[in-house]
């Protein structure tokens, strides 16, 4: 599994000491607001398992974020492929950090060295992004990584825990060659 450095941080293949402050952020309300609430232990758990086999599968997915200089734990980022019940498909950019992690750019910084991977290694021809139409916080870092909002491609997700439809966004963006 590759591993990626930017200036603050460290995109890498995942480690057991990894599923405790995993599965913490996991059973945050606030991390998980607009992910369909909190996880148990054995679903982040699984998660992982999921997260290394798709890597070992296809050559991109989602790593484990530390922070450089602490070597701390603080989330996760990376590419997976747009699930199947989705009007469109292809590859998804995303990241997930710890409450104590945000509003310190890492997100920013971790998807930016996320899309250098998908368009110079996997020679993606575009990768979208897609949030709920209340996660501003998500919204801002697509913008600040160069997306553009596609509304033709906003859609209703009924996979909800209360059957309630939730309105996601697109957000799309091309390889810079084409």
């Amino acid at each position: 599994m590759i591993e990626i450095r930017t200036a603050r941080l460290v995109l890498r293949p995942w480690r057991a000491s990894d599923l405790e402050p995993w599965a913490a952020m996991n059973a945050d309300p606030e991390v998980r607001e607009h992910l369909g609430g909190p996880l148990t232990r054995a679903q982040s758990d699984d998660s992982v398992a999921s997260f290394t086999a798709d890597f070992a599968q296809r050559g991109y997915g989602w790593w484990a974020v530390e922070e450089q200089t602490t070597g701390d734990f603080i989330g996760f980022a990376g590419l997976d492929r747009v699930d199947e019940h989705l009007p469109f498909t292809g590859v998804e950019v995303g990241w997930r950090l710890a409450r104590p992690a945000w509003g310190h750019g890492y997100a920013t910084e971790a998807a930016l060295a996320t899309l250098t991977f998908a368009f110079e290694s996997l020679a993606l021809p575009d990768v979208l992004a897609i949030t709920t139409v209340d996660n501003v916080r998500s919204q801002a870092v697509m913008r600040r990584i160069g997306m553009t909002r596609d509304p033709a491609g906003d859609f209703d997700d009924h996979r909800t825990a209360d059957g309630a439809p939730t309105r996601n966004v697109l957000h799309r963006i091309s390889h810079p060659r084409t």
